[in-house]
């Protein structure tokens, strides 16, 4: 039997700095619960965005 889920039944999120929804990745399995940001340019800016 196929492990393969169609990608619209995977998780997703929305990305708190620029309010895109951004999908589960392979690579994000182990720790999809930690994962706030959608790439890493918005892990970058999340320090800019709290300041006015």
């Amino acid at each position: 039997m196929s492990r393969h889920r169609p990608k619209s039944d995977r998780p997703s999120k929305l990305c708190p700095i620029c309010d895109r929804p951004f999908s589960w990745r392979k690579k994000w399995a182990d720790c999809w619960d930690e994962v706030k940001y959608c790439s890493e340019r918005c892990r970058r800016r999340r320090n800019n965005a709290d300041r006015p």
